[in-house]
């Protein structure tokens, strides 16, 4: 067949596949045409971001389906951690401070209304960091770094129902068990994660680990506790059992968050440093994939109830990524206020201004 004969085919090919192929390429482009609130529709995400941002010391709360902000509030200085009721209406803030000037306070946000509903004084307790509600909502257990131990405080009057020294270094994140009677924090500068009895207020005892732990959860049935060692780069498992301590996961530059998806089958691991998003399988801690987020700083992360995505902050970025879990890609970027670290998402929608 001559080169004219090849060329002519090759055009009619061309022809008949535009015929077929363009058609049914029309509704996926129609889609990706489509604006952004109707694609946000379609995947039924609603509900309300709750952002804590650590330069401007503000709780910034947005609208999830529009990506409107609702309320930017004042909290304490230097806001870290976060964490909300179960009715979506409250969330609880602690107010760490600077390396200037420590915190030593808690910010109650009414979400329903969109305010500030009071603060909280922890009086000589200092640098206010991880926060964990106990069943029931009614209790916090919080860490307070410079003292060395967890506050059990009543979120309703402030009182400061129990404390429970560690007496480690930089006792600065805690994890708790589902039925509230067991705390495990990160000791970060004693190299240590001490288990505590949130029931009678002692400390049961301390295991050492890799160093500088700072992330730390533990499994809902207290089996398991993550950890994340800062000056290693390693994710270790405690197992509370035994006290035996085997490595799950290495190579971060900065394994700064642990967290379990709904169904306690993956960990979600974001690295600040190396700028990514690993997700680890719990049982056999095989790395399931990896989302490369250079320029970002990922740092708070929290997963919706159903676990099909995460909302993960970007604190180079000033936005919130939902995190498709099982895509394992950035789906949409919220826009939230400056250096913003820990998130809440609840499905509540307070009504709008």
């Amino acid at each position: 067949m001559s080169h004219l004969a090849h060329t002519h085919s090759a055009v009619i090919r061309l022809r008949q596949l535009a015929r077929t192929a363009v058609p049914a390429m029309l509704p996926a482009m129609l889609i990706s045409l489509l604006p952004a609130s109707s694609a946000r529709a379609q995947a039924g995400l609603t509900g309300t971001l709750i952002i804590t941002n650590k330069q401007p010391s503000t709780a910034t709360l947005v609208d999830v389906a529009s990506g409107r902000t609702l309320a930017t509030l004042p909290t304490g200085h230097g806001p870290h951690e976060i964490v909300i009721t179960r009715d979506g209406r409250t969330a609880v803030v602690t107010d760490y401070g600077t390396g200037s000037q420590p915190g030593s306070t808690l910010t109650v946000i009414d979400i329903a209304n969109r305010r500030v509903a009071r603060t909280i004084s922890l009086g000589d307790n200092r640098r206010p960091h991880g926060i964990v509600l106990l069943p029931g909502d009614s209790i916090a257990a919080v860490t307070v770094e410079a003292n060395r131990a967890v506050l059990l405080v009543r979120l309703a009057t402030g009182e400061i129902a129990r404390t429970v020294l560690t007496n480690q270094a930089g006792s600065h994140m805690v994890g708790v068990t589902a039925d509230g009677t067991r705390g495990w924090t990160g000791d970060i500068g004693s190299n240590t994660v001490s288990e505590l009895d949130l029931v009678r207020g002692v400390a049961l005892r301390t295991v050492s680990v890799p160093a500088q732990p700072e992330a730390i959860n533990v499994t809902p049935d207290g089996k398991e506790v993550w950890v994340g060692s800062n000056a290693t780069g390693k994710v270790s498992v405690v197992d509370a059992g035994t006290g035996q301590v085997s490595t799950a996961a290495e190579g971060f530059g900065w394994p700064y968050r642990v967290l379990f998806s709904p169904d306690n089958r993956t960990v979600l691991l974001p690295d600040l440093r190396g700028e990514s998003l690993r997700f680890v399988d719990r049982a056999t801690r095989k790395e399931l994939g990896r989302l490369d987020l250079p320029g970002k700083a990922p740092q708070g992360i929290f997963f919706e109830p159903a676990g099909r995505y995460a909302f993960l902050s970007f604190s180079s970025a000033g936005v919130v990524a939902v995190v498709d879990v099982n895509a394992r890609r950035v789906v949409r970027e919220i826009p939230a206020g400056d250096t913003p670290d820990g998130v809440v998402f609840t499905s509540f929608r307070p009504a709008t201004p």
